[in-house]
């Protein structure tokens, strides 16, 4: 029987390399708001003989997690594994100067959201099922503030879920992505030599052969 991955955010960067990746032995369930950047995703997953359902869909959208989810139990009834690489990424700013509405968004996306996930992909999971975290540590760094705070939180409730789910499952795991050119990172480093950053694609592979 195929497995199932649920990747969230897997329009494009890490999500999308991790998908086809996954591809020739899993069948991707792919959430991201942008349709057309998960249609080109679809075309390369079927140019390698996989499969995927695209879902265009907003994490911070907590009925539209609740159908998701339920669509994957009522036709496969479980989930093998989950990655979650969606991510708001706001504008840098000085801390006196955050935005109120960017660290709304922040938190919504980068922390409700994931709280939210975490009660309705746990169910499908069960205990053999696996997920991933990706931190991306910025605390500390000037104009990081809204970005590193919410995100840090993320993987707060991911360490903390692993730790809980440590002998009962399911398996959680928080892995560290070497820099990579991507459209996060190029709004935080505009103008940056992207050359000397990792290929999502080997990242990709290098994190699955972690698990």
């Amino acid at each position: 029987m195929t497995k199932t991955a649920l990747i969230t955010g897997a329009s494009r960067g890490l999500g999308a390399a991790l998908a086809e990746a996954l591809a020739p032995t899993h069948h991707i369930i792919a959430v991201a708001r942008t349709t057309g950047g998960l249609e080109e995703l679809d075309d390369r997953i079927q140019a390698k003989g996989g499969s995927a359902t695209l879902a265009p869909m907003d994490v911070t959208n907590p009925e539209a997690m609740a159908t998701l989810c339920r669509g994957i139990f009522d036709r496969w009834g479980a989930l093998d594994l989950w990655l979650h690489t969606a991510i708001h990424a706001a504008p840098l700013a000085p801390a006196d100067h955050i935005d109120s509405k960017d660290m709304a968004k922040s938190v919504a996306g980068n922390v409700t959201a994931t709280a939210t996930l975490i009660t309705y992909v746990a169910p499908l999971l069960g205990q053999s099922g696996e997920v991933v975290f990706f931190d991306d540590p910025h605390v500390g760094q000037k104009f990081f503030g809204c970005y590193a705070s919410t995100k840090s939180a993320q993987i707060a409730l991911a360490r903390a879920w692993a730790a809980e789910a440590e002998k009962i499952g399911p398996k959680v795991h928080v892995l560290t992505p070497k820099p990579m050119p991507t459209a996060t990172r190029a709004r935080f480093f505009p103008g940056e030599d992207r050359s000397t950053l990792a290929d999502p694609h080997d990242q990709a592979a290098a994190l699955l052969a972690q698990l």
